[in-house]
């Protein structure tokens, strides 16, 4: 995210216009915690993780009557347009925001969820994954040196994007997601057991936070109670959200906060930017009503299949 920031100011200060950045999101633009924010308050916050404006819950900003005080806040400060940075919530509150208030919005995706429609790419879903897959690189050391089973949990919230590319990037055994079918577990018994019998001593399985057969700890009771399997399970967690960006969500966020900029200034709104096929695309802001997108189908089976 504050690759996007540093985007979005140095575009618009290049474009002569004067960026203010809004302090723990929504929240802070209810409380009026805004302030300008020059050129130079954005050096060296590209290679930070985190977001330097902070972020926060706002349930409030449901309230019609408050969402008001937003807009008045932000006309108070001389502010014409909104540039928001986050997931499916945010973009939702942003659509409302300008349907309502008249605010000119756009939208820069930031999640490590990669769970938008219209995106194959979000801020943070890169870093996520390659932090997930030198976490279990580590594990798998530990899983062949004692021949043992490990249950890896990662994020994902509803959607198992994140889970889906860790296990493929990892080699991992099997995956449970939310959108893999209803028989999963009796799947993921199955196999185990079909790679006992070929001499497979250890295996990793990645579990989606959201999973419907349940999380890693309750999968890891489930399996030894039906099978008395020898397994540790291991919740990632928070680690996921944090450290350094990798290079490619640098370089997206960069790509994103300019274009974003720069299409504002041509006086277009209800927005946000995305990228398919490779491609930057702009996307209306009401598509953030549709459905989520699915993790690709063919990738649970080339799992299963490189898991030999």
């Amino acid at each position: 995210m504050n690759a996007a920031i540093r985007a979005v100011v140095r575009q618009a200060d290049a474009l002569g216009h004067e960026a203010w950045g809004i302090y723990r999101g929504y929240q802070g633009l209810l409380e009026g915690d805004l302030s300008p924010l020059p050129s130079r308050a954005c050096a060296n916050i590209l290679q930070r993780g985190g977001t330097i404006l902070q972020t926060a819950r706002c349930p409030d900003f449901y309230n019609p009557a408050l969402r008001a005080t937003a807009a008045d806040n932000l006309r108070a400060a001389g502010i014409e347009a909104l540039v928001v940075i986050g997931g499916d919530g945010s973009f939702r509150a942003a659509e409302v925001f300008q349907r309502e208030q008249g605010v000119a919005c756009a939208g820069i995706p930031g999640t490590i969820d990669n769970d938008l429609p219209g995106t194959e790419r979000t801020l943070g879903f890169d870093t996520a994954l390659n932090t997930a897959v030198e976490a279990i690189d580590r594990i798998r050391d530990t899983a062949s040196s004692h021949g043992r089973l490990f249950l890896v949990e990662v994020m994902g919230r509803s959607s198992g994007m994140l889970a889906v590319h860790t296990a493929l990037a990892c080699g991992a055994e099997a995956v449970l997601y939310p959108e893999s079918p209803d028989d999963s577990y009796e799947n993921l018994v199955s196999r185990l057991n079909a790679n006992w019998l070929r001499g497979k001593r250890s295996s990793i399985v990645v579990v989606a936070e959201g999973d419907i057969v349940g999380r890693a700890m309750a999968v890891g009771e489930r399996l030894k109670r039906d099978h008395d399997l020898d397994l540790r399970v291991v919740v990632l967690g928070h680690i996921q959200r944090g450290g350094s960006p990798s290079a490619m969500d640098r370089i997206w966020g960069s790509r994103w906060g300019c274009e974003a900029v720069r299409r504002l200034d041509r006086g277009e709104r209800g927005f946000y930017l995305g990228e398919v096929a490779g491609a930057l695309v702009a996307q209306p802001l009401s598509r953030i009503l549709e459905a989520q997108p699915l993790p690709p189908g063919d990738l649970g089976a080339l799992i299963s299949v490189l898991a030999r």
